[in-house]
């Protein structure tokens, strides 16, 4: 649909975002559970992110890059939580256009870190599985930190790309967003002008961001699995085992939520859906990250009992 004004400026100044739930009720107990889960999400992360620099057993490529990963979930979480959990407070529904593209450009920004981050972490298991005499030297702190500057750079461009484009969109109303934050397909419902061109840019950035990155993925854990698989001792194939079961797990719930979220562009019904798909993706995932990386980790364990204990003798 064309914009009456025919113009490249919004007419809209402010969205409203109807966010989880519209009974009074309900939005206390949203406003509890939410809270909760910012405080145990953040308290996890910067637990082992502490554990790692504190630790000198951690001071490994694969504990870098969890550390990483740890700033990325609580600064996911903080894109989206700390906002909603301001408006149930407020009772008040409005987000400013600038500050709605604010926070679309943050949550793809963390959200494409992500991406290329678990690559950067298979390629780190199949280096110290399958490449074990050249992994000191291919995976050394030089090739770690451009790993990690190379991924901020990419997605940077990849997340101001989208809101740049997304600026050219017109908004002449409605207003109404069904979601808890702002995101591209619930943007692109919303514009009174044609979004053919910002869905194509966002498909050809999933093949990019994702699609690549899931095959880079897939190809390193099937050289891993081929190379546990002729370890003579079942108890090396399942310490083997065990440090890339993690993160496989961590990959299959981002990539999941991921795909249901930006491959359904042009359903309007989907809305309620996309929202416990959202509340995956920015509450539930990074929860579950620090559980999920130090439930079967003794050397996390260790260090975050350490940690949190005050024993950790000085060395």
């Amino acid at each position: 649909m064309e914009s009456e004004a025919g113009t490249n400026r919004t007419a809209v100044a402010e969205f409203i975002l109807l966010g989880l739930v519209q009974t009074e009720e309900m939005q206390s107990v949203v406003f509890v559970l939410l809270l909760f889960a910012y405080l145990v999400t953040t308290g996890g992360n910067l637990s082992i992110l502490a554990a790692v620099l504190v630790e000198p057993k951690l001071h490994t490529p694969m504990y870098f890059f969890l550390g990483n990963l740890s700033v990325l979930d609580v600064g996911c979480i903080t894109v989206t939580v700390p906002a909603m959990l301001g408006r149930l407070l407020s009772h008040k529904c409005i987000i400013s256009y600038d500050a709605c593209l604010s926070q679309l450009f943050f949550f793809h920004l963390l959200a494409g870190m992500d991406c290329f981050l678990l690559t950067a972490m298979a390629y780190d298991r199949f280096l110290a599985i399958c490449r074990p005499l050249t992994y000191s030297t291919r995976m050394s702190q030089t090739v770690q930190g451009m790993l990690v500057a190379v991924s901020w750079t990419c997605a940077f461009t990849n997340a101001l790309t989208h809101t740049i484009a997304l600026t050219t969109l017109n908004f002449c109303g409605p207003s109404v967003i069904n979601h808890f934050y702002c995101d591209l397909p619930q943007l692109f419902q919303l514009s009174c002008s044609s979004t053919q061109l910002n869905e194509l840019l966002l498909f050809v950035a999933a093949a990019f961001m994702a699609v690549v990155p899931l095959v880079l993925i897939s190809v390193s854990y099937a050289h891993v699995v081929a190379a546990v698989l002729q370890i003579h001792s079942a108890e090396g194939r399942k310490k083997a085992f065990s440090t890339c079961g993690s993160h496989l797990t961590v990959v299959g719930i981002f990539y999941g939520t991921g795909v249901f979220s930006y491959m359904r562009l042009g359903s309007v019904e989907s809305s309620d859906k996309d929202k416990g798909v959202g509340v995956f993706m920015t509450v539930i995932n990074p929860m579950l990250n620090p559980l999920i990386y130090s439930l079967r980790n003794t050397d996390v364990q260790g260090a975050l009992c350490q940690l949190l204990v005050g024993k950790r003798s000085l060395t």
